[in-house]
């Protein structure tokens, strides 16, 4: 005997949702659920804004390449053309702005590969000539260049500075292969690291 029951009844409830899942309603199911996903995800892009990025500040036609952040992030070093020469651009991201290096690119010399201390003080960086390439470092409080491997022999490559500006790693091929060296400048270096943020890293455990 087949059981039925009047419009409004949980009965009636049911059926329906089982002629939902009959194949001749599948497209309608479908479509019905379809909907309102698509409008939630246009509404969510619609809202979404991409991550602010330095490019769309000081973005040029010029190549910029090999970025450098001191270890604040405040100074971001690179390497481009803008000025007509190959050479190493400071960009101070707080003032937004270019900061000037004097005596640090020269025109018979092309600088690369920058890495910065923890404020941006000190610059490394590879300088080549027409003889071969040295590991520089650049001060911008004394605004003076200062040639680290000058008692080196051989090729130079990647500098990398501490963020105290006390040592310096680079690849050194004096030997017929790539290696490792680590330059001590002496513990009398002015550290870059502020007396604040050394005390509470030196009180940690």
């Amino acid at each position: 005997m087949r059981q039925t029951a009047g419009l409004g009844t949980p009965l009636d409830a049911a059926a329906t949702v089982n002629r939902g899942f009959l194949p001749g309603n599948r497209f309608r199911l479908k479509g019905s659920l379809l909907l309102p996903l698509l409008a939630m995800w246009l509404v969510a892009c619609s809202q979404a804004e991409p991550p602010a990025t330095v490019s769309a500040e000081f973005d040029s036609r010029h190549n910029d390449e090999q970025p450098a952040l001191s270890g604040n992030g405040r100074f971001l070093a690179l390497v481009s053309n803008r000025d007509g020469n190959r050479g190493i651009l400071l960009y101070d991201r707080k003032q937004r702005q270019m900061v000037d290096l004097p005596r640090l690119n020269r025109r018979n010399a092309i600088a690369e590969s920058p890495s910065l201390s923890y404020t941006g003080r000190y610059i490394v960086y590879v300088t080549s000539d027409s003889i071969r390439p040295e590991i520089e470092l650049y001060d911008r409080v004394l605004q003076q260049p200062q040639v680290l491997t000058a008692n080196y022999r051989g090729w130079f490559r990647n500098p990398s500075i501490s963020p105290d500006g006390r040592y310096v790693a680079f690849e050194a091929g004096v030997r017929g292969q790539w290696d490792i060296e680590v330059l001590d400048r002496g513990p009398n270096v002015e550290s870059d690291v502020p007396d604040e943020l050394r005390s509470r890293l030196s009180s940690s455990p």
